[in-house]
């Protein structure tokens, strides 16, 4: 199956969630924080009124709540308005 996000949509997945601390600690699942971070996976064409600036490949920040879950192929993704992204991650 493949997704092709509409408008000024982003598909992103999920980077894993940090498993250790820096000082050597290991972080239970349960205790994990969700993390904030995703790779785009596929882009939408944008609109007059907002440009998609991300590529396929980039490191995102995006916020906390926002966009919608899907799973596809036994992995999840996360759909995204190009609004919700915060940054690129360099």
């Amino acid at each position: 199956m493949k997704i092709k996000p509409l408008a000024d949509r982003v598909l992103v997945k999920q980077t894993a969630a940090e498993t250790k601390t820096a000082g050597g600690l290991y972080i239970p699942e349960t205790a994990q924080e969700k993390t904030q971070q995703a790779e785009v996976v596929a882009v939408g064409p944008g609109t007059e009124k907002e440009k998609i600036t991300v590529k396929v490949g980039d490191k995102v920040l995006y916020d906390k709540y926002s966009g919608t879950a899907i799973k596809m192929d036994g992995e999840d993704y996360l759909i995204l308005k190009i609004s919700d992204v915060i940054a690129i991650v360099e």
